[in-house]
């Protein structure tokens, strides 16, 4: 696949395999209304609906977000690290979490890491997300807040949050000011 749009990708692979909207909202659990805005208006949702998608599409999630061979050992540069993809609350709604894939590259992962800048903004909403597999974060810079099921907890530089990713969670900035995590997730296939 030659695009960087996570909808045209997604579009492609339901292509591929003959699924239909419908059919790919019944599989992911998601609504049509939320699967057309993420495939016809390129509104990036967060990790856990877009695992969901990469599932029901018998994919793996980085296939949304690189498309390249396999290199071992992959290194990434700090000033060669690029956006993989902004994720929105709605069409026409701000940013509020930039991910940065720090596993583009190797086809064969089996996890998927990241570096990723919470804004501000991903405290207005918190969206529970809920899918298969685990996830280790550790904060890198400001205050962090985690809701897993009922419980919350406050992050700060240097702290980190190791959870089975089934259990409702968000993560969001807290605070006025811009945060940053590492995050790896752990998708079993």
């Amino acid at each position: 696949m030659k695009t960087d749009k996570v909808g045209q990708r997604i579009k492609a692979f339901m292509e591929r395999k003959d699924i239909r909207m419908a059919e790919l909202a019944e599989r992911t659990g998601l609504g049509a209304d939320f699967l057309a805005a993420v495939i016809e208006d390129n509104v990036v949702p967060s990790l856990g609906p877009l695992l969901k998608i990469a599932r029901a599409l018998d994919v793996r999630l980085g296939t949304f977000l690189d498309d390249q061979l396999s290199r071992d050992p992959l290194v990434m540069r700090r000033a060669e690290r690029q956006s993989a993809l902004s994720t929105l609350r709605g069409k026409d709604k701000p940013v509020d979490l930039k991910f940065y894939s720090l596993g583009k590259g190797k086809s064969d992962r089996h996890m998927e890491p990241f570096y990723v800048e919470l804004l501000p903004e991903s405290a207005e909403e918190k969206l529970m997300s809920s899918h298969e597999g685990e996830e280790f974060i550790v904060v890198q810079r400001g205050e962090v807040e985690v809701i897993y099921g009922d419980e919350r907890y406050t992050l700060a530089e240097g702290d980190s949050v190791y959870y089975n990713s089934i259990v409702p969670h968000n993560v969001s900035c807290l605070g006025p000011l811009p945060a940053a995590i590492y995050a790896v997730l752990y998708i079993p296939r």
